[in-house]
């Protein structure tokens, strides 16, 4: 049986994998919008979830630094998209400007973030970030006044979608006899850019600053005496997962076309740890099923509760809402007794909570 599964000596069944892999991504939003084009809105929304779960698997899973806070990389990101691409400043910058200086002006609040909490671990750290994170949702809530920057809890609205030339992403085209929505174009440059996003965290796990980081999260105090500068590498973890953040919320801002304060609350930032968490910190593969999953199940949980209590019983029991929350808490709690490493742990975190039971004499 096990020979069924093993492709070293058969790289072909891995090529013709990465092919079936390539074709049902391909055709995925259409078969999507047979369905309904709210589907494809919420697979775009998944895909967003992923990438602030890989950015945060960089903080939390390989430098094993509890960050509450991640969401507020999120919303610098997205309001740095919002303010130079709407009518607010009147500057209609191009995406491919905007993206990339939300990344870097999120990778300096992650540094400034790190920077203070160097000694802190745990507990701790858990909660500094979590006010990190609220500092910043509440700043951007009433930077309205005397001076009008963020327009406070109305939030930005207009933000321009992304355009290449005459070509916008956010219109209707047919081509070859395919519908093009604006929502099936978002989903082919998301995953474009996490393809892009999973390579690179690929690389970064198996450098040498990865292994520092892997270093750090098993003992610092071992770390520091094999001459790891802990304090940069550190900072560097936290820099680089929230200029991840910061690309997910520029194209956050760009897909809706609107944001405000309200969209970067702390049940945001449990909800992506969450989704760490129950994928497998540390596995980058176990993440983003983690996030998948989480995204997914809402929606699905939406559309199919409330009619199945009314076929059931006649009435609406029970809020989906409600039911999503239960099963969400009963899952947890399943997960920490029977697989408390993630559905899919790495090597190294899965050895680390397996119990050796010792024989008797």
């Amino acid at each position: 049986m096990h020979a069924l599964f093993d492709t070293k000596d058969k790289p072909y069944v891995a090529w013709i994998g990465v092919v079936v892999v390539a074709m049902a991504l391909v055709a995925l939003p259409f078969a999507l919008a047979g369905i309904g084009t709210a589907w494809v809105r919420i697979t775009n929304t998944a895909i967003l979830y992923v990438f602030l779960a890989l950015g945060l698997n960089i903080v939390v899973g390989f430098a094993g630094l509890l960050d509450l806070g991640y969401i507020a990389f999120y919303a610098v990101g997205a309001y740095v998209y919002a303010l130079l691409a709407s009518p607010h400043f009147d500057l209609h910058l191009p995406f491919w400007v905007i993206l990339p200086l939300g990344a870097g002006i999120a990778c300096m609040f992650g540094a400034l973030l790190g920077a203070p909490t160097l000694k802190l671990r745990g507990d701790y750290l858990a909660i500094v970030t979590l006010g990190f994170g609220e500092i910043v949702r509440i700043f951007l809530n009433n930077l309205s006044q005397p001076v009008n920057i963020t327009n406070g809890p109305q939030g930005v609205t207009l933000i321009d979608p992304f355009r290449i030339g005459s070509f916008s992403f956010n219109t209707n085209q047919t081509l070859a006899g395919l519908d093009f929505t604006g929502p099936i174009k978002y989903y082919y440059f998301l995953i474009l850019v996490l393809i892009a996003v999973i390579v690179v965290n690929l690389r970064l796990q198996d450098s040498r600053l990865g292994r520092a980081w892997e270093a750090i999260r098993e003992d610092e105090v071992a770390a520091r005496a094999m001459g790891i500068n802990t304090r940069n590498v550190k900072l560097l973890a936290f820099a680089m997962g929230a200029s991840f953040g910061g690309i997910a919320g520029g194209m956050f801002a760009a897909i809706q076309g609107f944001i405000s304060p309200e969209s970067f609350i702390l049940v945001e930032s449990i909800n992506v740890v969450a989704m760490v968490v129950l994928g497998g910190m540390g596995n980058i593969w176990g993440v983003i099923l983690g996030a998948l999953l989480l995204s997914f199940m809402p929606e699905v949980l939406r559309y199919t509760v409330g009619p199945v209590q009314e076929r059931v019983f006649g009435r609406m029991l029970l809020e989906p809402e409600v039911i999503r929350m239960l099963l969400f808490g009963f899952a947890l709690v399943l997960m920490m007794l029977f697989r408390p490493a993630g559905i899919l742990p790495s090597a190294l975190r899965k050895r680390e909570l397996e119990t050796t039971r010792v024989p008797a004499p």
